[in-house]
């Protein structure tokens, strides 16, 4: 087949956009999906092939019977050893509605192999007569159908299934072995029944398959780890809507320091509204609001993680008294030819706003001027930098990647124990700082991105990425990972 899902059950991958999500009491959903009538059929198409693999091998009951037949009179026959071990589906169609998530199936084959025998007795001999052998069974024309509902129900996910069916329209059957005389009557003696079995070994298949699933989907937790610093709310919030063409649905996604609950401080509020993707169909849209980008923000500075010591830099000189003598002539006076440090931080939660066409980005920093003088770290100056920033989204694999480009920034004098610092000669030692050591450091810890949830085993391919309205649009096709190994943790 290519490749399989080894998840909770056949129809585990029907929610592969939707893997580690659970419910939780708010009305907050900053990251919405729409799957669209393209995304619905690939699921179903990787719901159809698990089916395939998962349905086979079916044991069947035995069947027995007993007909009358001229001249011969009562004739016992059995069926045992029934086994369906191929499905085949030529043709199948998904459907979202009010009613639920229709999954149709038409045109699929079957084949089966099952051992037959025969006794009876007749006025003609005093002994008793049987025969038995093997056969092969044709099923053509096999129908099944599926109606699912899912819903929130007690804190968790509840897929229920509305209804199932399991129909086969024809079947032939090749018998080896006995009196050929007979086959014709146990041909129409036992089609009827093994069609019935079939379609009540399929349906009862499936319905076992959907409640392992439930119990499945009600057991994935509420958050997963970004990293050793932060945790993503991945719990969904309200019940997924169901449209004649696509299913929609949103989560928390909002960041929190791990191990700690996410709370938020933003007014609870529908913040996302109904979003389509121009262009060439895609299977999923995603709408990130850029509150999820504030939350992050947050938790990283909440974290202390906006804050280094910069020690070297590709001007070098730079980092010795000297080189300032007729910047700051009062720090060289004071301390002449002593090496320095640049002490940065980010003092207060940067602001991030989404625009047309990218992300402006409000950076406030400290740099404080630290001198080694003897071993010693001697702050002596102290500098407020406000810097004003376009950030630019991508999407690499998984992840949401962001690049940042300087546009402006101001700066002044927070305390100085070197005299008053003339800004105008400081600013072109600051603008060489932030172009050559601190934007590229933000930029390396943006590139690696923040993970968009989706199911393990499968990336976002032909991404397309738009920045309007205070939110992030993603549209994008879905495709396996051949060389992953599938499971149900989120990464």
């Amino acid at each position: 087949m290519g490749h399989s899902v080894d998840s909770a059950g056949l129809l585990v991958v029907l929610w592969l956009m939707i893997s580690s999500w659970a419910y939780v009491g708010s009305s907050e959903g900053y990251i919405s999906y729409e799957i669209s009538d393209k995304g619905l059929d690939f699921v179903k198409d990787l719901l159809i092939e698990q089916a395939e693999t998962s349905l086979v091998p079916l044991e069947l009951p035995n069947i027995e019977k007993t007909v009358k037949i001229p001249v011969i009179g009562t004739v016992s026959m059995e069926v045992s050893n029934v086994t369906l071990y191929r499905v085949h589906v030529t043709s199948s169609t998904v459907k979202t509605g009010d009613t639920g998530i229709l999954v149709d199936v038409a045109g699929a084959t079957a084949n089966l192999t099952l051992h037959w025998g025969y006794s009876y007795s007749t006025w003609l001999l005093p002994i008793s007569i049987s025969d038995q052998g093997e056969a092969e069974v044709q099923i053509e024309g096999m129908e099944i159908g599926l109606v699912l509902d899912l819903k929130n129900q007690q804190g968790s996910l509840k897929l229920s299934l509305v209804d199932c069916g399991c129909y086969v329209k024809d079947l032939s059957i090749d018998l080896a072995g006995g009196a050929s005389w007979l086959y014709q009557g146990l041909v129409d003696a036992f089609e009827d029944k093994i069609a019935s079995a079939v379609e009540d070994a399929v349906s009862k298949k499936l319905i076992d398959a959907i409640e392992e699933l439930d119990s499945f989907l009600q057991s994935l937790p509420k958050e997963v780890t970004v990293n050793n610093i932060s945790a993503l709310n991945v719990t969904i919030v309200g019940d997924p809507k169901l449209s004649n063409s696509s299913l929609e649905l949103e989560i928390n996604g909002l960041f929190s320091l791990k191990d700690e609950a996410a709370v938020s401080k933003l007014q609870h509020e529908n913040v996302q509204v109904p979003f389509s993707c121009n262009g060439p169909a895609r299977m999923v849209g995603i709408s990130v609001h850029e509150n999820v980008l504030e939350s992050a923000s947050a938790v990283y500075f909440e974290a202390n993680k906006m804050h280094w010591i910069v020690d070297n830099i590709p001007d070098q000189n730079l980092m010795n008294t000297a080189e300032w003598r007729f910047i700051i002539p009062q720090l060289y006076k004071q301390y002449p030819n002593d090496d320095l440090n640049l002490n940065i931080s980010v003092y207060s939660n940067p602001i991030l706003k989404i625009g047309e066409k990218q992300i402006d980005a409000t950076i406030p920093l400290k740099v404080i001027i630290d001198v080694l003088d003897d071993g010693q770290v001697v702050p002596v100056a102290c500098i407020s930098v406000v810097i004003s920033a376009a950030a630019y989204p991508e999407v690499s694999r998984n992840a949401l990647a962001v690049s940042v480009k300087l546009n402006e920034f101001t700066m002044s004098q927070d305390w100085s124990k070197i005299g008053n610092l003339h800004m105008h000669l400081v600013q072109p030692v600051i603008s060489t700082l932030l172009r050559t050591v601190v934007l590229p450091y933000i930029n390396l810890k943006l590139c690696k991105g923040f993970p968009i949830p989706i199911f393990h085993g499968f990336e976002l391919q032909n991404t397309e990425l738009l920045c309007t309205d205070s939110r992030i649009i993603i549209c994008s096709d879905v495709a396996f990972i051949e060389t992953a190994q599938p499971h149900t943790v989120f990464v």
